[in-house]
């Protein structure tokens, strides 16, 4: 919950534009102001302040205790210019909640931290894990000293500016080992420890049987990603308060599925009471990984029968694949989850004259691999290579990465074994249709009339289907130099099935700074005049010119009570 004070009228104002923004993440605390910090600080994991800095550090600094702990604050001047992070600016979030509040109220965030100044990620803001000298390894990454990174466990980690060696070492492991000076230890959530169970088993025999068996593999429990088991033990008590206090979550799978798992120690007992031979290790191996720690059994001071089981499993870090589309080229038409994409990768694979549009946006160490014209399904493979790595990779495309771009070819590569999160972006259509005017508003279909893919038969079949259905047309790709034809024949098929005075939008460079448009009809079109970075949108029989702009009415009962009223 985010606390929200202010002293005035006016902060107040902008106080409850982010209440109304944000209705289930903030409340409002009145009183006298010192009163109402000090309440919110206690009970908010972040507060925002519509106060002066000066103000706020009186009250706040005698309630610091730990950076790790104490909750993010946000200062916003009265006249809402700045949204200062003030304090636990990576721990408590302050400097991610000044950029949200900048975007809800109009106000420029105000970041001190070193890391984020520069836009380098912070080594306690990866959300992994982190212990040892968080402090000095920044500084030194700050000061573009070699840090070297050794990572035991491959983890798709953002770009850091790293060496191959290095007085400063940032260690990514699951191993239960302490830091070194100089360095920085990530706890990657790599260990999952499957668990059978006894009716009635106690939460701290659970426990202890978990703790004992990481600490004699030498494993971290800090590295402990779940615990699993058989569904039949979804609500056993002691199994579910145990994984609430490891703070992990407790993971179930059929009977059935488990049963098919091979392991090494399947047991007649667990067949007879959940139906599996195996409870521990199957549901720990079920998706896969090293078996670090066979099944063992808790040990009861009593000498009574031992009523829980564990075994430990190492996943491998999947890697992740962001398919990014960019939109058709104007800035501030990249979309901003687009953009969080691209500084969370530390790989970068794309078309070179698209990796240029957004090289500035990139962070410092993101590895880049462009290629030109043509390399497609080699982009894609080696996206997909590098994710396969264990690496945050991300794959651009223009406009939408799904629509005639680089989504279909990498996914035709991937398996389930990488993560894969698609980006949307504007199109070149959208982006189109809103320089024309309204030209889709009703049914419409994009073709691309590049024969490189797909036989012409094929696209003549389309335009023709399109042409016969009656719904707008927009055409990518629609003429190069070495393919000319094309477009006149799409044109010919659907001037068999609308008027020449067909409205036909043609748009260049969409959002670019060369953009052009043009508003002409079907059968005045020059198709001398389009190339590969126009568009061309061709109306329906009820697409007309208003006023300048290309619209299609929603429904033809609209087009129908218009023509009758004049």
């Amino acid at each position: 919950m985010i606390g929200l004070i202010s002293a005035t009228a006016a902060g107040a104002a902008a106080r409850d534009r982010l209440a109304a923004a944000w209705p289930d993440r903030t409340r409002v605390y009145d009183g006298p102001v010192a009163d109402a910090v000090r309440r919110a600080f206690a009970e908010c994991e972040q507060l925002v302040c519509f106060l002066a800095t000066g103000a706020v550090v009186r009250i706040v600094a005698p309630l610091l205790a730990d950076k790790a702990s104490d909750p993010g604050v946000v200062c916003v001047d009265e006249a809402g210019r700045f949204a200062v992070s003030l304090a636990g600016g990576h721990g408590g979030g302050a400097n991610a909640l000044a950029r949200e509040v900048g975007e809800v109220l109009g106000a420029e965030p105000v970041v001190t931290t070193a890391t984020d100044a520069v836009d380098l990620p912070g080594l306690d803001t990866l959300g992994l894990p982190v212990e040892g000298e968080v402090a000095a390894v920044s500084r030194a990454l700050l000061d573009g000293e070699p840090v070297a990174l050794r990572a035991e466990v491959a983890w798709p980690l953002p770009p850091l500016p790293v060496a191959a060696e290095g007085a400063y070492t940032i260690r990514v492991t699951d191993r239960l080992v302490e830091a070194a000076e100089r360095e920085v230890v990530l706890r990657p959530p790599s260990l999952v420890v499957g668990v059978g169970a006894s009716s009635g088993v106690p939460a701290e025999e659970v426990l202890e049987l978990v703790g004992s068996a990481l600490r004699e593999a030498g494993l971290s429990a800090r590295s402990l990603a779940a615990l699993t088991t058989v569904d039949a033990k979804a609500e056993e008590p002691g199994v579910v308060e145990a994984a609430r206090r490891l703070g992990v979550p407790l993971v179930t799978y059929p009977a059935g599925e488990l049963s098919g798992v091979e392991v090494p120690n399947p047991s007649d007992a667990p067949l007879a009471a959940v139906g599996t031979p195996s409870v521990a290790e199957a549901s720990a191996l079920l998706r896969g990984g090293e078996l670090l720690v066979p099944k063992r059994k808790s040990q009861r001071a009593d000498g009574t029968p031992a009523m829980a089981t564990c075994a430990v499993v190492r996943r491998p870090g999947r890697g992740r694949l962001a398919v990014v589309g960019l939109g058709p080229g104007a800035r501030d038409l990249l979309t901003p989850r687009a953009r969080a994409e691209l500084r969370r990768a530390a790989v970068l694979v794309g078309l070179d004259q698209y990796v240029d549009q957004i090289r500035d946006l990139l962070r410092p160490g993101t590895r880049v691999l462009e290629s030109g014209l043509g390399a497609e399904e080699e982009r894609a493979r080696t996206a997909v290579e590098e994710a396969r790595k264990g690496q945050a990779v991300a794959l651009i495309g223009s406009g939408d990465a799904g629509v005639y771009a680089m989504a279909s070819p990498a996914l035709a590569e991937a398996s389930d074994d990488i993560d894969v999160i698609g980006v949307p972006g504007v199109t070149a259509a959208l982006a189109a249709a809103a320089i024309l005017g309204a030209p889709l508003g009703h049914d419409h279909v994009s073709i691309s009339l590049s024969d490189l893919h797909t036989p012409w038969e094929v696209i003549e079949r389309r335009v023709r289907a399109a042409a016969e259905a009656d719904i707008v047309v927009t055409f990518y790709n629609p003429r190069s130099r070495g393919r000319d034809w094309q477009l006149p024949k799409a044109l010919a098929i659907l001037a068999e099935h609308r008027a020449p005075g067909t409205p036909v939008g043609v748009v260049r460079n969409a959002s670019r700074p060369d953009e052009s448009s043009r508003l002409t009809t079907l059968g005045a079109l020059d198709p001398a005049t389009v190339d590969m970075m126009t568009v061309v949108t061709v109306g329906n029989t009820a697409t007309r010119d208003i006023a300048g702009r290309m619209v299609t009415p929603r429904g033809y009962r609209w087009q129908t009570a218009q023509e009758g009223a004049r």
